[in-house]
């Protein structure tokens, strides 16, 4: 297998870091805008960075990721950047006849009368729009294959194949205990996407009323984590799995909430109440002239890079998926879930917990699509593949995952 992996940022970097040590690819070729980060990528894996090579490439700029994908004869295009970039590189990696792999899906738009009831343009649509196209080709697009979504999708799969005869209710649920030290806010997770996912109009699924919105940080519910992380109030949040579980599993109802905290919450509706999570550029006057900025992507900037923090931060990261149903005739309730910790993956990778989290995910995905355990055409999402195989190739990377009856 020859990978393209686009966008060398936190994740993209712990991706390099975690497959260094796989032998499943003869290739990969880390690419990002700023070459200076692809280079430290790869320069970083020491003796491990034969197999890697460092380019530049705008992630926009479909041509040019196509040339690339042609220039190394890439079977996969593994995209680690932000969801801006998903449409270009999901096009790129078609025109090449390159296997499609994201962690988040293309952007949605709230319906434009009535965004907190129903939905507009959902995660992924644009994507699934294609579908039809990629099967014909016989083609695979994995899409949503990090941890959430990813992992929580394969344990949705993993519930309905092993655990459950029927489904009443599949619910991601999301939360951790991790500080930073010198810092009073400081996202472990990029503050761009968070903005993105976390005020937009969450989505929920029913099986008899499809798809529908409900408001931002919507049905606060207390939820106890394993692990020693503990109650932590969790919150509706705009997520793919929603958009993706009710595809391939049956269930009468399918959520996502995020365990924000009300500190976390409140910061970002004051994000948008003075419009700083806006995309869409204003003019700034300046010594120089006018000048066009973001102001979401000024927000970015002020705030500390994620990937940076692990020296500074403490404490367990967990994600999972909460399934309630019948079992044998009774009643049944489980967490599906993996933790962890930011001490071990400092130690072991020097990533800290989240990104590492959302990064080993791809990498076993891969390696399933690499050995033929996993195969398929079309836009499919984690919850298309058997879920077993990966769950056991997951422990073998030395990161299990657990299961708590509740």
């Amino acid at each position: 297998m020859r990978v393209l992996l686009v966008g060398a940022g936190g994740v993209g970097t712990a991706i390099t870091r975690i497959a260094a040590r796989r032998p499943f690819f003869d290739v990969m070729v880390v690419a990002d805008y700023d070459p200076a980060r692809a280079e430290a990528a790869v320069t970083a894996l020491g003796d491990r960075a034969g197999r890697f090579r460092a380019e530049r490439v705008d992630a926009s700029d479909e041509s040019a990721v196509t040339a690339l994908l042609e220039r190394y004869a890439c079977d996969v295009l593994l995209n680690a950047t932000d969801p801006r970039f998903v449409m270009p590189l999901f096009r790129a990696a078609r025109s090449a006849g390159a296997t499609y792999v994201d962690m988040a899906m293309s952007l949605s738009r709230p319906h434009p009368e009535r965004p907190y009831e129903e939905c507009g343009v959902k995660l992924g649509d644009e994507q699934f729009a294609q579908a039809e196209e990629w099967e014909k080709a016989g083609a695979l697009a994995l899409v949503g294959m990090g941890v959430e979504p990813g992992l929580s999708d394969v344990f949705a799969r993993h519930a309905a194949d092993e655990l459950f005869d029927e489904i009443e209710e599949i619910g991601v649920r999301d939360g951790a205990d991790l500080t930073v030290d010198g810092y009073d806010f400081a996202p472990s997770f990029s503050i761009w996407t968070t903005i993105e996912e976390c005020l937009n109009p969450p989505v929920v699924y029913e099986a008899d009323r499809g798809w529908f919105t409900t408001e931002p940080f919507s049905e606060p519910e207390v939820f106890d984590f394993p692990e020693g992380i503990g109650p932590v109030e969790c919150v509706n949040v705009e997520h793919e799995e929603v958009l993706l579980v009710p595809r391939w599993v049956g269930a009468r109802r399918v959520t996502f909430k995020y365990g924000l905290g009300r500190e976390f919450v409140e910061t970002l509706k004051t994000l948008h109440l003075l419009g700083l999570d806006r995309t869409a550029p204003v003019t700034v006057p300046s010594a120089a002239g006018p000048v066009a900025v973001s102001p979401r992507d000024v927000v970015a900037a002020c705030l500390p890079d994620p990937a940076t923090l692990g020296e500074r931060m403490h404490g367990k990261t967990c994600a999972g998926t909460w399934v309630k149903g019948v079992r044998d005739g009774a009643p049944r309730e489980v967490y599906l879930y993996h933790v962890v910790d930011n001490q071990w993956s400092m130690a072991e990778y020097g990533c800290q917990a989240v990104v590492w989290q959302t990064a080993v995910n791809p990498v076993v995905a891969l390696e399933l699509l690499a050995t033929g355990a996993w195969s398929g055409a079309g836009v499919l999402g984690p919850e298309a593949f058997p879920a077993r195989p990966f769950l056991d190739l997951l422990t073998a990377y030395g990161s299990p995952w657990g299961l708590r009856e509740q």
